[in-house]
């Protein structure tokens, strides 16, 4: 199985070459990693003792912060090591202040494992959530380097579990412990005579509850709210921007205003979206000397300020549900204490299930059922202000995670 893997990656590698001609993200990812041991040789000298922090892309980066946070507190003297895989973490978070260097993640090959750890040689390994790659973590564990996986959630449909997943199970083997986010990954683990489990919970929670105690003020949306009811729907794609249209051109007002965040902020996405509103609309690349508050509707073609913008809300609708893209992050509205509706599709999303059990979050699947919660929220105060309160109390019962973790690492 090994050498089928071995081989795979050198397809992929030759794959990805001739994609990356036609695919600007891709094109991203290939360049970047062409880079990546030039850069890791500049700023790491034989003096320097590192730890290296990996995530596959931008969610499992915010995933991992709140540790990542806790780690550099710690360590202050170490030098910090994050690697990406997908150019949408790298891209958004290669300037970030947790690390000293930045990379892209090489190719999973035993040339660019060994080389990569001749190099950083970390004292400390941390993989989140479920991005293994078994000949750098097989590196690791033959030089008896610590690592550990946190935040991880397994399904049983996971190549770990079958038949055919043999180097990925040994990859695990890497890992002197990890910390799980359920009992069920907990239990699939053991089955598979893997022990050093913990089940820590989900290190997203700490990140969104840190959020209450940032600055979350964002002036031009003051401008543009005003003391009207908003709407805000982030990280929406056609398939949910499609459902919200008709509701906005019927509904949207001085009283009653929307923000839609997109996921994709490509501009010809954007102006397509526009053309179909009967309302009038700003875009954030247009706000400026313009009177926002005479708007009821706001779009954001930009991105990093979605999290702050949900300070805002009302009422959130999150995104990616409604297609098949994956849903998107609901604990990000949901600690402002604001009722989120979401598309039909959100199966592997435990978070979902339980808020959606809660009462603080709605699913739907056409507009008519999207109009009809919406009505309810809208015209019902107190209705509102209980589903967002269950959001909130399920934020903060499963905070904890970070602590956990932290207490069980040193190095």
């Amino acid at each position: 199985m090994a050498i089928i893997y071995n081989i795979l990656i050198q397809l992929t590698s030759l794959v990805l070459k001739g994609v990356a001609l036609f695919n600007t993200k891709i094109k991203k990812g290939v360049s970047g990693r062409k880079q990546t041991f030039p850069i890791l040789k500049n700023n790491i000298s034989h003096t320097d003792t590192c730890i290296w922090f990996h995530c596959a892309s931008l969610g499992e980066y915010e995933q991992g912060l709140p540790v990542f946070k806790e780690i550099r507190k710690s360590y202050p003297n170490h030098k910090i090591v994050l690697s990406f895989f997908s150019p949408s973490g790298y891209e958004i978070r290669k300037n970030t202040k947790i690390a000293d260097i930045v990379v892209y993640l090489p190719l999973d090959t035993k040339g660019n494992a060994k080389k990569f750890i001749d190099i950083v040689n970390p004292q400390l390994t941390v993989f989140v959530k479920y991005d293994i790659w078994p000949n750098f973590l097989n590196e690791i564990k033959k030089r008896n380097l610590k690592a550990i996986l946190i935040s991880a959630l397994f399904r049983p449909d996971h190549s770990f579990f079958k038949y055919y997943g043999k180097a990925q199970r040994n990859a695990l083997l890497a890992f002197e412990h990890i910390f799980v986010q359920n009992e069920t990954s907990k239990t699939l683990l053991n089955k598979i005579n893997y022990n050093e489990v913990t089940v820590s919970g989900d290190t997203r929670f700490d990140r969104v509850y840190s959020q209450l105690a940032q600055n979350n003020t964002l002036d031009f949306i003051n401008e543009f709210k005003q003391d009207s009811l908003c709407v805000v729907a982030g990280s929406t794609w056609p398939e949910d921007e499609n459902i919200l249209i008709d509701y906005i051109n019927k509904k949207a007002s001085k009283k009653l205003k929307f923000i839609i965040a997109p996921h994709n902020i490509k501009a010809t996405q954007i102006e397509k979206f526009c053309k179909q509103l009967e309302v009038p609309c700003i875009k954030y690349s247009e706000k400026e000397s313009q009177d926002l508050s005479k708007y009821p509707v706001f779009i954001m073609d930009t991105i990093g300020l979605l999290t702050k913008t949900y300070n805002y809300a009302d009422i959130a609708y999150v995104g990616g549900a409604m297609g098949t893209t994956g849903l998107h992050n609901t604990l990000e509205p949901a600690v402002f204490g604001i009722p989120v509706i979401i598309g039909k599709n959100y199966k592997e999303f435990p978070e979902a299930h339980e808020m959606i059990e809660a009462n603080g979050m709605f699913t739907v699947k056409n507009k008519e059922e999207l109009a009809l919660i919406l009505d309810k929220w809208i015209k019902n105060p107190d209705k509102r202000e209980y589903s967002g309160l269950q959001n909130l109390k399920y934020i903060k019962k499963n905070t904890g995670a970070v602590v956990q973790i932290i207490d069980l690492i040193r190095i």
